[in-house]
């Protein structure tokens, strides 16, 4: 029997699966055993699941197949779904079978969360993987489809109605400004017929932008079509659509999108970890409180940035600058020596806004529109894909259309 440690991962997505790479480039063979976990094998790209949910992209573009990036004969690969993890017993149950390990890094990524908004989690579509996301292209282009077959069909079974203004919500519906017009030839269908809603309770859309850059996308995406519906606070979903505002106004659509929030996994509440809003709270070297073997990062967990005293927001850059202090973090363990404290070091932000315009800050001030912020958004996706897996992985899956 190896007495050498068995490390496990839970969760491939960007957390996960750049923490198994950096594993096996700092750590021999003869140092560790690591295991990998995840429901599919493959990853996928989280941060273009809008594109997939909006038809421009094919799904197959926003996977990746884990033994692609990861060599199976370095990293055990165990495809199966995470039941719970007894972290007292150092254990981890599984749909098929049970893990032991020695250190665990829990990255399983987020789910929707509907706040306990009546009607949401049945009556609404949500972008949380790869086969939600396709089932709302797909959805929508039914819609289309039916709507062109049937002459009794109602306008408002073409309307595109999306809850939340954040990332997500204002990525997909600069997204369907653009697929809307390709449906609407496809289909001969009148493009003033189709509308596409975008609900906020906030005062503003994209609260991590500045004003300027914030009016910018709303003036794009309203010229555009997007109609952009701010301070208006969602209190019931139905089969029909959104009621919202004082006046309980009912928003009809055929397809009803909700953006609005996520949470980590729901293995961790059923695992008994305290949580705050659906996720778990981590010391500064990115352990759970009070556990000395237990990593929690991407999604799953809170990461205080002490300078504004609130948690960073959950990012793909985030999720991977975790994953290599964790992995210089488990290395110091085995060794033992002293561990290091995660500091995040912020490259900026960009919000696509369809295919060829977007807004960004990026490089501590300087601010993108327009095409421009467009392109430095492929920079940033096509970056995420050379971390992941190379200069082959950025080649076979990489973002290099033309405007």
């Amino acid at each position: 029997m190896s007495n050498k440690p068995k490390i496990v991962v839970l969760g491939a997505g960007y957390a996960g699966l750049t923490t198994t790479r950096r594993l096996v480039k700092t750590l021999s063979p003869e140092q560790a055993e690591i295991v990998l976990v995840n429901k599919h094998n493959y990853h996928y790209e989280s941060t273009w699941l809008h594109e997939v949910a909006a038809g421009t992209i094919n799904p197959n573009q926003a996977r990746v197949m884990i033994s692609d990036v990861v060599n199976p004969n370095r990293v055990r690969l165990v495809y199966d779904s995470v039941l719970e993890i007894k972290k007292d017993e150092q254990r981890v149950v599984l749909e098929n079978s049970e893990l032991s390990y020695d250190y665990l890094v829990v990255g399983l990524g987020f789910e929707s969360n509907d706040f306990g908004i009546k009607g949401m989690a049945e009556n609404a579509f949500a972008i949380e993987d790869i086969d939600s996301s396709r089932q709302i292209s797909e959805h929508i282009e039914y819609q289309f489809a039916k709507y062109n077959n049937d002459k009794n069909a109602e306008d408002h079974s073409l309307n595109i109605l999306v809850g939340g203004a954040g990332f997500t919500g204002i990525e997909l519906v600069g997204e369907l400004a653009n697929k809307v017009p390709e449906l609407c030839k496809k289909y001969d269908i009148d493009r003033s017929k189709v509308r596409i809603i975008n609900v906020e309770a906030a005062p503003s859309i994209l609260p991590m932008f500045d004003k300027e850059l914030v009016a910018y996308a709303k003036k794009s995406l309203e010229d555009r079509g997007v109609e952009i519906k701010i301070g208006a606070a969602i209190s019931e979903c139905t089969p029909e659509g959104f009621i919202v505002g004082d006046d309980k106004e009912l928003i009809k659509a055929g397809t009803i999108i909700w953006t609005g929030g996520v949470k980590g996994s729901s293995v961790l509440g059923k695992s008994g970890f305290e949580l705050t809003k659906g996720k778990v709270n981590v010391d500064g070297d990115l352990r759970m409180k009070g556990e000395e073997n237990v990593f929690v990062i991407g999604d799953c967990s809170w990461v205080w940035n002490k300078e504004a005293d609130r948690p960073y927001p959950p990012t793909a850059q985030l999720a991977m600058q975790e994953a290599d202090v964790v992995a210089a973090n488990l290395k110091a363990l085995i060794s033992n020596q002293p561990l290091t404290e995660f500091v995040f070091n912020d490259k900026g932000t960009v919000a696509s806004l369809g295919h060829s315009d977007g807004i960004g800050n990026i490089f501590s001030g300087y601010k993108l529109q327009g095409k421009s912020a467009a392109t430095m958004k492929k920079v940033v996706d096509n970056r995420s894909l050379l971390l992941l897996g190379g200069p082959k992985l950025v080649l076979k899956k990489g973002k290099f259309r033309p405007f």
